[in-house]
């Protein structure tokens, strides 16, 4: 999913900060291809084996490539200001996760990857009923038309809506709830304490729910899980890395090439193609995404600003 809120932003020093935007489209643009093939490799590996059991092994090999850098780090780190939020955000998170996974079994990859964007829709507007934050009317107006966009997608009245896709639109309401929650902890905690807290609480619950329908893996099947937490290791840090180096607004257009990379691995691997009115609706969805990132990327850069000027005044 495109958004992956398990690993906030790495924070740069204090200062002005060095933009980078190449070298940010770059590692978006590597993280948009490993979320693509990630997807792929889950929705071949749910057809196998229960979704449960492909979310924990996502989770362990997550854990496992992510303990040596948390261990780097000072131990006062792994402490929660805010535990109570941190267990919300977890099941939340869980939630999101394991509806995904649902999902890619029942979805082609193409079409759940068009709906998967609409996730930057429910945290926008999650943020103006829940944290209170102002949205403007251009941003109203990008939000409206990338619902139309979803609704092209689904096109209801002129065709039945799968569950599937409910399900889709389950897990990005969700995933967007997730993130909304991270906006909140890092007032308080690291993004260290919330990647943590986080392979705390998925990797022993996706274990537990496992274990009712657990198949053993054949060796092969092993090495296509290793190989799904590995991209999900390295997609969080390659799309981290980017908002790091490059500005928001120019480095999320390289989050598009998602729908080709899907588009393209759903056709080889499954023989499915997403159709012409997912391509309309999922560019209209990811088009206003876009401006949506465009816009609180200058907002942010206005509040900077004054911020700057009054302290200097």
């Amino acid at each position: 999913m495109a958004t992956t809120p398990d690993l906030p932003p790495t924070p740069t020093p204090d200062g002005p900060r060095k933009v980078d935007n190449f070298r940010g489209l770059l590692f978006m643009l590597l993280g948009a291809t490993m979320i693509a093939w990630l997807h792929a490799l889950v929705r071949d590996m749910t057809q196998e084996l229960p979704p449960f059991e492909v979310a924990f092994f996502r989770n362990l090999i997550v854990l496992l490539v992510l303990t040596p850098a948390l261990l780097r780090q000072d131990r006062s780190t792994w402490k929660s200001k805010r535990p109570d939020l941190q267990l919300v955000r977890g099941v939340v998170g869980l939630g999101a996760m394991l509806t995904w996974f649902y999902t890619l079994s029942i979805v082609p990859v193409g079409d759940a990857t068009a709906l998967s964007f609409t996730v930057v829709l429910f945290t926008s507007l999650g943020a103006v009923f829940m944290l209170r934050e102002k949205m403007g009317i251009r941003r109203w107006g990008a939000l409206i038309v990338g619902f139309i966009g979803t609704a092209i997608i689904l096109r209801p009245g002129f065709q039945e809506i799968s569950a599937g896709y409910l399900w889709a639109l389950a897990s990005t309401v969700m995933w967007a709830w997730a993130l909304l929650l991270v906006k909140v902890l890092v007032r308080y905690d690291s993004p260290v304490t919330i990647v943590f807290y986080s392979s705390v609480y998925f990797t022993p619950a996706t274990l537990v729910l496992a274990l009712f329908v657990w198949e053993w893996p054949t060796w092969m099947q092993l090495l296509e899980l290793l190989a799904i937490g590995l991209l999900a290791a390295g997609a969080h840090i390659s799309m981290a890395k980017a908002m790091q180096l490059g500005e928001a607004s120019a480095v999320m257009p390289a989050d598009f090439t998602r729908l080709l990379w899907a588009a393209g691995l759903g056709y080889i691997m499954f023989g499915e193609f997403p159709d012409f009115w997912t391509w309309v609706g999922g560019t209209v969805v990811f088009a206003s995404t876009l401006y949506i990132t465009y816009r609180e990327a200058r907002a942010k850069s206005a509040l900077k600003d004054v911020a700057l000027k009054t302290s200097e005044g």
